[in-house]
Protein backbone atom coordinates (compact mmCIF):
# COMPACT_ATOMS: atom_id res chain seq x y z
CA UNK A 1 0.00 0.00 0.00
CA UNK A 2 1.46 3.26 -0.93
CA UNK A 3 1.83 5.99 1.95
CA UNK A 4 0.35 9.22 1.35
CA UNK A 5 2.10 11.83 0.51
CA UNK A 6 3.46 14.13 3.54
CA UNK A 7 1.04 17.55 3.32
CA UNK A 8 2.97 20.76 3.62
CA UNK A 9 1.46 24.46 4.11
CA UNK A 10 4.30 27.10 3.64
CA UNK A 11 4.33 30.45 5.02
CA UNK A 12 6.62 32.84 3.26
CA UNK A 13 6.00 31.13 -0.04
CA UNK A 14 6.45 34.07 -2.25
CA UNK A 15 10.05 34.86 -0.72
CA UNK A 16 13.49 34.87 -1.99
CA UNK A 17 14.07 31.33 0.09
CA UNK A 18 10.49 29.92 -0.08
CA UNK A 19 9.42 30.29 -3.59
CA UNK A 20 12.81 28.57 -3.85
CA UNK A 21 11.78 25.74 -1.66
CA UNK A 22 7.91 25.44 -3.28
CA UNK A 23 9.87 24.56 -6.77
CA UNK A 24 11.88 22.12 -4.65
CA UNK A 25 8.79 20.52 -2.80
CA UNK A 26 6.96 20.60 -6.08
CA UNK A 27 9.64 18.37 -7.64
CA UNK A 28 8.96 15.43 -5.15
CA UNK A 29 6.34 13.12 -5.80
CA UNK A 30 6.09 12.11 -1.05
CA UNK A 31 5.54 16.09 -0.63
CA UNK A 32 2.64 18.13 -1.65
CA UNK A 33 1.82 21.66 -1.19
CA UNK A 34 -1.55 22.12 0.24
CA UNK A 35 -1.89 25.97 0.90
CA UNK A 36 0.74 29.05 1.27
CA UNK A 37 1.06 32.52 3.14
CA UNK A 38 1.99 35.53 1.74
CA UNK A 39 -0.18 38.68 2.63
CA UNK A 40 0.92 40.47 -0.53
CA UNK A 41 -0.01 37.71 -3.11
CA UNK A 42 -3.68 36.29 -0.52
CA UNK A 43 -6.30 34.84 -2.74
CA UNK A 44 -4.22 33.63 -5.66
CA UNK A 45 -2.47 30.21 -6.58
CA UNK A 46 0.52 30.26 -5.93
CA UNK A 47 1.96 28.24 -9.22
CA UNK A 48 0.70 31.36 -11.01
CA UNK A 49 2.67 33.97 -8.96
CA UNK A 50 5.67 31.87 -9.12
CA UNK A 51 5.09 30.35 -12.96
CA UNK A 52 5.29 27.21 -11.82
CA UNK A 53 2.04 25.15 -13.52
CA UNK A 54 3.08 22.19 -10.81
CA UNK A 55 2.20 23.99 -8.02
CA UNK A 56 -1.87 24.68 -7.35
CA UNK A 57 -2.15 25.63 -3.85
CA UNK A 58 -4.06 28.75 -2.73
CA UNK A 59 -2.29 31.26 -1.03
CA UNK A 60 -3.58 33.09 2.32
CA UNK A 61 -2.86 36.14 3.58
CA UNK A 62 -2.56 34.65 7.70
CA UNK A 63 -1.10 31.43 8.76
CA UNK A 64 -4.74 30.39 10.75
CA UNK A 65 -6.48 30.63 7.55
CA UNK A 66 -3.68 28.54 5.70
CA UNK A 67 -4.24 26.21 8.51
CA UNK A 68 -7.77 25.73 8.02
CA UNK A 69 -6.52 23.70 5.52
CA UNK A 70 -5.05 20.38 7.43
CA UNK A 71 -1.35 20.22 6.33
CA UNK A 72 1.08 17.23 8.44
CA UNK A 73 4.37 19.46 8.18
CA UNK A 74 4.42 23.41 8.56
CA UNK A 75 7.04 25.13 7.45
CA UNK A 76 7.73 28.59 8.41
CA UNK A 77 9.49 31.33 6.29
CA UNK A 78 8.34 34.85 7.02
CA UNK A 79 10.07 37.32 9.30
CA UNK A 80 11.18 37.31 13.02
CA UNK A 81 8.24 40.14 14.64
CA UNK A 82 5.30 37.41 12.94
CA UNK A 83 7.37 33.96 13.16
CA UNK A 84 6.49 32.77 16.81
CA UNK A 85 2.89 33.58 16.47
CA UNK A 86 2.73 31.30 13.36
CA UNK A 87 4.47 28.68 14.75
CA UNK A 88 2.34 28.23 17.92
CA UNK A 89 -0.51 28.44 15.62
CA UNK A 90 0.69 25.80 14.00
CA UNK A 91 1.04 23.82 16.88
CA UNK A 92 -2.12 24.38 18.07
CA UNK A 93 -3.61 23.16 14.76
CA UNK A 94 -1.22 19.29 15.09
CA UNK A 95 1.09 20.15 12.32
CA UNK A 96 4.84 19.49 12.87
CA UNK A 97 7.00 22.47 11.89
CA UNK A 98 10.09 23.50 10.77
CA UNK A 99 11.41 27.36 11.17
CA UNK A 100 13.50 28.39 8.54
CA UNK A 101 12.89 31.95 9.55
CA UNK A 102 16.08 33.63 11.66
CA UNK A 103 15.62 36.25 14.28
CA UNK A 104 13.55 34.60 16.99
CA UNK A 105 15.00 34.93 20.70
CA UNK A 106 15.70 31.91 23.16
CA UNK A 107 12.82 33.43 25.12
CA UNK A 108 11.13 32.46 21.61
CA UNK A 109 12.51 28.87 21.15
CA UNK A 110 11.71 27.92 25.08
CA UNK A 111 8.18 29.10 24.76
CA UNK A 112 7.72 26.96 21.45
CA UNK A 113 9.12 24.10 23.11
CA UNK A 114 6.51 24.11 25.63
CA UNK A 115 3.82 24.32 23.38
CA UNK A 116 5.69 21.72 21.21
CA UNK A 117 5.93 19.44 23.90
CA UNK A 118 1.97 19.84 25.19
CA UNK A 119 0.89 18.99 22.22
CA UNK A 120 3.47 16.14 21.37
CA UNK A 121 4.63 17.64 17.97
CA UNK A 122 8.64 18.16 16.79
CA UNK A 123 10.36 21.58 15.65
CA UNK A 124 13.30 21.95 13.78
CA UNK A 125 14.79 25.19 14.31
CA UNK A 126 17.26 26.05 10.93
CA UNK A 127 16.92 29.75 11.00
CA UNK A 128 19.65 29.12 8.25
CA UNK A 129 20.08 26.40 6.06
CA UNK A 130 23.50 26.65 4.12
CA UNK A 131 25.73 23.90 4.47
CA UNK A 132 28.16 26.43 4.87
CA UNK A 133 27.02 28.21 7.69
CA UNK A 134 26.78 24.57 9.16
CA UNK A 135 30.22 24.29 8.64
CA UNK A 136 31.90 27.71 10.24
CA UNK A 137 29.48 27.35 13.10
CA UNK A 138 31.08 23.72 13.35
CA UNK A 139 35.03 24.88 12.98
CA UNK A 140 34.27 27.64 15.20
CA UNK A 141 33.20 25.89 17.85
CA UNK A 142 36.25 23.58 17.29
CA UNK A 143 38.41 27.34 17.72
CA UNK A 144 36.61 28.66 20.84
CA UNK A 145 37.21 25.88 23.03
CA UNK A 146 41.02 26.56 22.50
CA UNK A 147 41.11 30.18 21.43
CA UNK A 148 40.51 32.83 23.90
CA UNK A 149 39.09 35.73 22.57
CA UNK A 150 36.68 36.25 19.15
CA UNK A 151 34.02 38.46 17.76
CA UNK A 152 31.41 38.22 15.40
CA UNK A 153 30.71 40.15 12.41
CA UNK A 154 27.45 39.66 11.03
CA UNK A 155 26.85 41.20 7.07
CA UNK A 156 23.34 41.51 5.24
CA UNK A 157 21.69 43.55 3.08
CA UNK A 158 20.24 46.96 3.55
CA UNK A 159 16.75 46.12 4.07
CA UNK A 160 17.38 43.41 6.68
CA UNK A 161 15.15 44.33 9.74
CA UNK A 162 16.82 42.38 12.47
CA UNK A 163 20.20 42.72 14.25
CA UNK A 164 21.98 40.76 14.76
CA UNK A 165 20.22 37.97 12.75
CA UNK A 166 19.18 34.91 13.66
CA UNK A 167 22.69 33.16 12.67
CA UNK A 168 24.55 35.33 14.36
CA UNK A 169 22.59 35.11 17.77
CA UNK A 170 22.41 31.32 17.69
CA UNK A 171 26.70 31.42 16.46
CA UNK A 172 27.36 33.43 19.90
CA UNK A 173 25.30 31.06 21.78
CA UNK A 174 26.78 28.01 20.74
CA UNK A 175 30.35 29.76 21.24
CA UNK A 176 29.71 30.44 24.61
CA UNK A 177 28.55 27.30 25.17
CA UNK A 178 32.01 25.83 24.41
CA UNK A 179 34.26 29.13 25.80
CA UNK A 180 32.94 31.98 26.82
CA UNK A 181 35.61 34.91 25.47
CA UNK A 182 37.80 36.34 27.45
CA UNK A 183 38.74 40.35 26.09
CA UNK A 184 41.98 41.73 28.12
CA UNK A 185 39.89 44.88 28.24
CA UNK A 186 35.98 43.90 30.08
CA UNK A 187 33.61 45.51 27.41
CA UNK A 188 31.91 47.55 30.37
CA UNK A 189 35.41 49.43 31.16
CA UNK A 190 35.47 50.48 27.60
CA UNK A 191 36.57 54.14 27.53
CA UNK A 192 34.37 56.33 24.81
CA UNK A 193 31.68 54.85 23.01
CA UNK A 194 30.59 51.57 24.04
CA UNK A 195 28.78 50.70 21.32
CA UNK A 196 31.57 51.07 19.60
CA UNK A 197 32.39 47.36 21.11
CA UNK A 198 28.95 45.67 19.53
CA UNK A 199 25.96 44.12 21.33
CA UNK A 200 27.19 41.85 23.97
CA UNK A 201 25.05 38.01 22.99
CA UNK A 202 25.72 35.04 25.44
CA UNK A 203 29.15 36.98 26.63
CA UNK A 204 30.02 37.72 22.98
CA UNK A 205 30.64 40.96 21.19
CA UNK A 206 28.30 40.94 18.10
CA UNK A 207 28.49 43.65 15.31
CA UNK A 208 26.11 44.21 12.61
CA UNK A 209 26.82 45.62 9.25
CA UNK A 210 24.14 46.40 6.69
CA UNK A 211 24.43 48.03 3.68
CA UNK A 212 23.33 47.57 0.11
CA UNK A 213 24.72 44.64 -2.35
CA UNK A 214 25.96 42.17 0.79
CA UNK A 215 24.96 39.10 1.00
CA UNK A 216 23.66 37.21 4.42
CA UNK A 217 27.08 36.32 5.98
CA UNK A 218 28.89 35.35 9.19
CA UNK A 219 32.65 35.86 9.98
CA UNK A 220 33.93 34.95 12.77
CA UNK A 221 37.75 36.86 14.03
CA UNK A 222 39.66 34.78 16.86
CA UNK A 223 43.14 36.25 18.04
CA UNK A 224 45.40 34.14 20.24
CA UNK A 225 48.73 36.26 21.94
CA UNK A 226 51.30 33.68 21.98
CA UNK A 227 53.91 34.68 24.80
CA UNK A 228 57.36 33.60 24.64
Amino acid sequence: MTAAPISVCLAGATGWAGSELARAIASLSDVVLVAAVSRTHAEQRLGEVLDDARITCPIYASAAEALASRSDVFVEYTKPDSAKANVLAALEHGAHVVVGTSGLTEQDYAEIDIAARRHARGVLGVGNFALTVVLMQKYAEMAAKLIPQWEIIDYAHDDKVDAPSGTARELAARLSRAHRPEPTVPVEQTTGERSARGATLAGAQVHSVRLPGFVISAEVISACLIRG
